[in-house]
């Protein structure tokens, strides 16, 4: 049920506004028209009325007597002596056709009889020279404050030879008031303004009706709080807030969003189209939604910052008007998650040894158990052995503890999975500062947990290997591991790097996370991650390689 016009908090509402406001213009249009009806009518009175006064007065003016009585003055007769006669014809003309005055001029424009005795002596308007010159016209003259239509004829001497003019015949109607006018043409005027003020008012009634529907009725300071508290809301939002319409351009965009993206110091976004803005391809994608599906905790590296989108379709009606895309800072969230991954490697690092020593333990145990202390001696001999050439192998190669301890770790690890970890005889790697360090362990230690499960979890591998070489130079860290597993598919290269893909199925706990944190941390720190077969010819397992810059670049703190 639509909502009737009343006042709201004081006010009228929008749709009584525009129906006041139609009113309104339908009541200047009826004032137009009556003044054009008017002005029409005029129009119409001057030209007929006009014919009849132009009539009269030539009828006069032929008259002998009064071309006699103007030939007598016109030689010097005493006027006032002529005009007794002159005025019986102009009232005889006055009888005839209904004019308001008619006026006998002498040939010097002075008014010697007229049927109204007040104006004798006074100068005629003859709408200039025509008449001295023989011809006649009509004009609008004023006469005592009243409007009226002229015809004047001119008196031509009956002397041979002389075709001048001896005076003139004015005969006057004046114009009918603007209420006879309006009585005259009621009915008509009427009916045409009644009509027109009817449709006018439907019409009115109609935008009414869709304005108020438009506006839920809302009155025009209301509908002005909303706007402002929209606004309000969207900039006072911690949470980043893009909105794009159907054609690509932005339709909201908040100060969280423009921070977030970096487009501060830039021209407004509002209104120009995203791909204009200078972002990433990628992040263009994930605000405008090209591939038709929605977004849900989408991650994405704008600049320094790593930020998740979440993106939705915008409809009203049923009709897509674009999309809305929310966008959270989560910077900080993936370096905990960074410093996390590698808390939860070094746990699994420990409990692997762990593991280790119970099965050498009881081992141990048991040949104590049967006596065979020569066995013990041998296999503890050998444990140590082992251990300390691990240890020896990697300290050699690698000056910084963290990750040092980190690759010894992860060699358990493989070991007790059945895999070989190597570390390549040509590695080098100097201590490094702590947030270098930081990145490092992190960034090996997924890539070789990846890398050992895809050897151990290959069926076809009698051998599993898994490879790894660090270099480190003046400027940047090399980092490249590879397995003999059975690598990956060439369309899945860049997939492993999305968060939340995995090759390895469905695992409790979350997979498919730490490649993707791999690619931010190089990504941050100026660096890059690339895939490739790790045998020539494709086929022999995956190789990752990794150049770590030592410096981030400026603004950065090289923490992922």
């Amino acid at each position: 049920m639509s909502r009737p016009l009343r006042w709201r908090s004081g006010e009228l509402t929008l749709a009584a506004k525009v129906l006041l406001l139609q009113l309104a213009v339908i009541l200047l249009l009826l004032v137009a028209v009556g003044a054009l009806s008017i002005r029409q009518s005029n129009a119409d009175f001057a030209e007929e009325r006009g014919a009849q006064m132009t009539s009269v007065a030539e009828y006069v003016a032929v008259q002998d007597t009064v071309r006699t009585g103007l030939e007598e003055v016109r030689a010097g007769a005493d006027r006032w002596q002529v005009a007794a006669d002159l005025t019986s014809f102009a009232e005889r003309g006055l009888r005839l056709s209904g004019a308001t005055d008619v006026l006998v001029v002498g040939p010097d424009g002075t008014i010697i009889a007229a049927t109204d005795g007040s104006r004798v002596g006074e100068q005629a308007d003859l709408g200039g020279d025509e008449v001295g010159h023989g011809r006649g016209g009509t004009t609008d003259v004023d006469a005592g404050g009243e409007r009226r239509v002229a015809a004047h004829a001119p008196v031509i001497s009956d002397a041979p030879g002389d075709n001048s003019a001896v005076g003139a015949i004015v005969a006057e109607v004046a114009y009918p008031s603007v209420g006879d006018q309006l009585a005259e043409a009621a009915p008509e005027l009427g009916l045409f303004l009644g009509l027109g003020a009817l449709l006018g008012l439907v019409g009115t009634w109609v935008v009414s009706r869709v304005v108020r529907r438009s506006t839920r009725g809302l009155g025009t300071t209301e509908l002005a709080n909303l706007a402002d508290q929209r606004e309000a809301l969207l900039h006072a939002i911690r949470e980043g807030v893009v909105g794009v319409g159907t054609d690509g351009r932005v339709t909201v965009m908040n100060d969280a969003a423009r921070a977030t993206l970096d487009l501060e110091a830039g021209p407004e976004p509002v209104g120009r189209p995203i791909a204009s803005l200078g972002l990433d391809p990628h992040v263009v994608a994930l605000l405008t939604g090209e591939d038709g599906a929605e977004a849900r905790d989408a991650l994405a590296l704008v600049g320094s910052r790593v930020v998740v989108f979440n993106r939705g379709r915008a409809s009203t009606g049923g009709r897509g008007i674009g999309t809305v895309t929310t966008l959270r800072d989560r910077t900080e969230l993936v370096s905990l998650q960074s410093q996390l991954s590698s808390n939860l490697s070094i746990t699994d690092t420990l409990r692997a040894q762990t593991h280790e020593f119970d099965n050498r333990l009881h081992t141990i145990s048991g040949l104590v158990q049967l006596g065979e202390y020569d066995e013990v001696a041998a296999l503890v001999g050998t444990l140590t052995r082992h251990r300390a050439e691990v240890g020896d192998h990697v300290a050699q190669r690698l000056a910084d503890p963290a990750v040092a301890a980190l690759v010894v770790a992860k060699h358990a690890v493989a070991e007790e999975r059945g895999v070989t970890l190597e570390l390549d005889p040509g590695s080098r790697l100097p201590a490094l500062d702590g947030s270098t360090g930081a990145d490092l362990t992190t960034v090996v230690g997924n890539l070789v947990d990846n890398a050992v499960d895809a050897a151990a979890g290959a069926d076809d591998t009698a051998d599993p290997l898994v490879e790894l070489w660090i270099h480190a130079d003046a400027d940047a860290v090399h980092v490249r591991v590879r397995d003999n597993g059975p690598g990956i598919p060439d369309d899945l290269r860049d997939t492993v790097f999305v968060r939340g893909f995995s090759t390895k199925g469905e695992v409790p706990g979350g997979r498919g996370i730490g490649l993707p944190l791999v690619r931010l941390i190089c990504s941050q720190r100026g660096g890059e991650v690339v895939v490739d077969d790790a045998a020539a010819g494709g086929g022999g397992g995956a190789e990752f390689r990794v150049v770590l810059p030592l410096v981030p670049p400026v603004g950065q703190d090289g923490r992922s």
